[in-house]
C-alpha cells in the first residue's frame, strides 16, 4: 500500500469515529511557558458513555477539561462537540449553553438556601435569584425537580438548609444543578475527594445512574472509585494517552504500573 492511499484510509477512520461521538479530541496541544501541558492528546466519548481519566499529577488532566470548556484555547487539534461544533471557537458561556457542564472539585451550592432553592436557582432561565426563588412553578418544573432530588438522593432533604448537608451530599447538591441545566456532556472533577466511604459508593452509583441518558467523563485519582464505576479508562501521561480499556485491562500494563499505578 502506498503512503498516500495509507494518509486516505487514516482519514476516513477519523472522519468515521468523529461522526459517532458526542466529544472528538484529535491531536491537541497546548504549551504554557515552554511546558508543554498537552502533547498531541486524541480520545473520543461516545453518546451515553461513562468514560474515567487517570494518571499522575501534571498529565494533564486539568488541562483537558480547560480546553474542553473554552477555558483555554489549544495551539493546535480538534475538539468536536456533537462531532459538528468545533469547540476551539467558543468561549466558555457558549460551550455551557451548547450542553457541556463541569463539575469542579469544591462543591458551589447557595449555602443560605434550601436543596429544593438551590435546584430551582439551577434552572431559573437566566432570572435573578429574588425572580427565581418567588415566580410560580409550573408542573413541569416542579417535576423535574422532584425527579432530580430522587436522582441525587436527596429527596429527604429538600427542605434542609444547603450549609448544614455533609460534603458528599453538597457533592451530590451540585451535580443536581447541573443536571438540572439538561447537559449532553458532564465533565466531573475528583467528585469523591473527602468522601467517607458510603458516600463514595453512592456517588459511583448515582454517576452511573446519570450516563445511562447522557455522557459522563469523570477524572479521579480513588482506583477503588474508578472501580466502582466500572467503565472504559484513559490513563494519561505528559499530555498524551498512555493506555486505554478496562481497569483491570490497563493496571496490567507495564508502561502504567511504571508511571502512576505503581508509584
Amino acid at each position: 500500500m502506498s503512503e498516500a492511499a495509507a494518509i486516505e484510509i487514516e482519514k476516513a477512520e477519523r472522519k468515521a469515529a468523529k461522526a459517532n461521538t458526542i466529544l472528538y479530541v484529535d491531536g491537541v496541544s497546548v504549551t504554557f511557558d515552554g511546558f508543554r501541558a498537552l502533547n498531541s492528546l486524541s480520545f473520543y466519548v461516545e453518546p451515553g458513555e461513562l468514560r474515567a481519566i487517570i494518571g499522575p499529577n501534571g498529565a494533564g488532566k486539568t488541562t483537558m477539561m480547560d480546553i474542553i470548556t473554552g477555558k483555554t484555547r489549544p495551539d493546535t487539534g480538534d475538539v468536536m462537540f456533537r462531532s459538528e461544533v468545533d469547540l476551539t471557537k467558543l468561549d466558555e458561556a457558549e460551550i455551557a449553553n451548547l450542553g457541556i457542564g463541569r463539575k469542579f472539585q469544591k462543591p458551589t451550592v447557595f449555602e443560605s438556601h434550601t436543596v429544593f432553592d438551590n435546584l430551582l436557582l439551577a434552572c431559573s432561565g437566566g432570572r435573578g435569584v429574588f425572580q427565581a426563588l418567588f415566580h410560580r412553578l409550573g408542573n413541569a418544573e416542579k417535576l423535574r425537580i422532584e425527579q432530580t432530588l430522587e436522582t441525587i438522593m436527596l429527596t429527604d432533604k429538600r427542605d434542609e438548609t444547603a450549609a448544614n448537608l455533609s460534603h458528599g451530599q453538597k457533592q451530590w447538591l451540585e451535580i443536581g444543578m447541573l443536571l438540572m441545566q439538561e447537559p449532553e456532556l458532564l465533565l466531573v472533577d475528583e467528585p469523591v475527594a473527602g468522601m467517607t466511604d458510603s458516600e463514595t459508593e453512592q456517588t459511583a452509583k448515582l454517576l452511573r445512574s446519570i450516563a445511562t441518558d447522557r455522557s459522563v467523563v469523570v477524572v479521579e485519582h480513588d482506583m477503588e472509585f474508578v472501580r466502582d464505576l466500572d467503565c472504559k479508562v484513559t490513563v494519561l501521561h505528559e499530555g498524551s494517552v498512555l493506555a486505554e480499556g478496562r481497569l483491570d485491562h490497563v493496571q496490567k500494563d507495564p508502561r502504567v504500573i511504571e508511571v502512576y499505578l505503581g508509584r
